[in-house]
């Protein structure tokens, strides 16, 4: 089976900076499972890794865990999870945190990821990322949490930026502060979703260049880019379109500050087809071989353009 894992040969824990760059992967849908099978067997296939919803495959026996398996057996299989809660005060989840260890040893995940969020609260479920408020508290709060999920887990993770909608009043920082913080501060990796940047540079005001120059690009595991909507004035992360050209400029000038980076395309809702997700894929793959041929590498080759919407 292909890709890393989450600790070296002596048990030691792998930094953020060794995050290997898989190339560009998409999410494992069950709509495209056969295809991914049949011409994975075949290899021909047009991406390098997939992405597994965690919470899909922790069930013992069955389809799902089949699935993960055969799919792992030519392509690495990273983990991306909507459960951790890593922001509520209620007590994480163990149980949860034992099961999602034991899939990400047995099918070798690179990396296991999830949302700087909460998603519920006194044991119901919201089913949906939940901002935080940009505190020094929040910050402290998230921090030890992360510290019991990593030592739980024997990993390091990373946390994506979510998309949002709403503000604090509370706020005693920037979004890109806030998040790096967290991160430097408990020692995980980044999830750098390009297109939430996008989205919440666009809804809440801010420059989506200043915050790219706030990343530390030994820190950032994985990218991924979406597609998303409008409603009214507000852009939606909706994950239902093809990646839009101003998020792909942006995930451009990413790549030129981080250098090459593993790249997802997440395309949940109104799926196309197997052929037209490849080819979406390609388009990023693009973008990605191009900064590659100019000499990016981790640390960048200068600053960000200064556009941003």
């Amino acid at each position: 089976m292909q890709g890393g894992q989450g600790q070296d040969g002596e048990g030691r824990l792998i930094r953020p900076s060794e995050a290997p760059c898989l190339g560009v992967g998409v999410g494992l849908r069950t709509a495209h499972q056969c295809e991914v099978l049949e011409r994975g067997a075949a290899r021909a296939l047009r991406v390098d890794f997939f992405e597994a919803i965690s919470e899909n495959h922790l069930v013992p026996g069955g389809r799902p865990r089949r699935i993960v398996d055969d799919v792992g057996a030519f392509a690495p299989v990273v983990l991306h999870g909507v459960s951790l809660n890593v922001g509520s005060t209620d007590p994480l989840d163990r149980d949860y945190l034992d099961a999602l260890g034991a899939l990400a040893r047995r099918i070798e995940a690179p990396w296991v990821s999830d949302h700087l969020c909460w998603t519920g609260v006194r044991g119901r479920n919201t089913h949906d990322l939940l901002p935080l408020p940009h505190t020094e508290e929040a910050l402290r709060h998230v921090v030890a949490r992360i510290a019991e999920v990593q030592e739980r887990l024997g990993r390091r993770v990373a946390l994506e930026n979510p998309s949002t909608y709403v503000r604090f009043a509370a706020d005693e920082m920037s979004e890109w502060e806030f998040l790096v913080g967290i991160t430097r501060a408990a020692d995980c990796g980044i999830l750098l979703d390009v297109n939430n940047l996008f989205v919440n540079a666009w809804n809440h005001g801010f420059d989506a260049d200043e915050y790219l120059g706030a990343i530390p690009p030994e820190r950032v595991f994985e990218i991924h880019l979406a597609g998303h909507s409008q409603s009214g004035p507000l852009l939606v992360d909706t994950h239902d379109h093809p990646i839009r050209p101003e998020v792909l400029a942006l995930y451009e000038r990413a790549l030129r500050r981080l250098g090459p980076v593993s790249t997802l395309v997440e395309w949940d809702d109104r799926l196309p087809s197997w052929d037209e997700l490849e080819a979406e894929a390609g388009r990023v793959r693009a973008v990605m071989e191009r900064v590659r041929a100019e000499g990016a590498t981790r640390g960048g080759v200068g600053a960000p353009a200064a556009a941003a919407p």
